[in-house]
């Protein structure tokens, strides 16, 4: 038998034909992951430094909150109260019912002062919002770890939960300070 170049013909157009959905199938696979599951993320300024330096980019698992809330010391990546950036990245040091304050330079929660190993000493500044300031429900507090350069809920105020875009898991480059947070 034969290879007739219809059969031939038919064959290549099958080939190319499962090429083209394998390619579909696979960015549409990587669009769900990135939109639903993990994303990566471009850490734009250095509010987190040490523990995340300028142009640091980390995992977020963007799943992670439709089971849970936020909770303290979760670093994770919100929009931009102003619009500027597509996203900033910050810790949550508050979650619903806290009350934050800050004297002589450290950061007070629910009347007692916050121990912050991740700011390294320095001193935490009051910003443009009255202080102290009582977390509605469904809201977030949101600071740096690198106070003096942050801009942070001490300016923009407590952000809703819904504008969480999720945690930030691990950094993944340089491949150098590859590590998890």
């Amino acid at each position: 038998m034969s290879d007739s170049p219809a059969s031939n013909e038919t064959g290549f157009v099958r080939f190319v034909g499962e090429i083209v959905l394998m390619i579909g199938l696979a960015a549409a696979l990587a669009f769900a992951i990135k939109t639903f599951v993990v994303q990566p993320f471009v850490v734009p300024s250095g509010s987190l430094e040490p523990t995340i330096a300028v142009g640091d980019r980390v995992l977020v698992n963007k799943f992670v909150y439709r089971f849970e809330s936020p909770q303290r010391g979760d670093i994770v990546v919100f929009s931009d109260p102003y619009g500027k950036l597509p996203a900033l990245i910050k810790r949550v040091v508050a979650v619903g019912a806290d009350t934050v304050d800050i004297h002589d330079g450290h950061l007070w929660l629910n009347g007692k002062e916050l121990e912050e190993p991740y700011v390294h000493g320095k001193p935490t500044e009051p910003g443009t919002i009255p202080m102290p300031v009582r977390i509605p429900a469904g809201y977030v507090f949101l600071m740096g770890d690198n106070r003096p350069v942050s801009g942070d809920a001490r300016f923009f105020g407590p952000q809703p939960i819904s504008h969480v875009e999720g945690k930030a898991f691990a950094v993944y480059w340089p491949l150098t300070g590859l590590r998890g947070l």
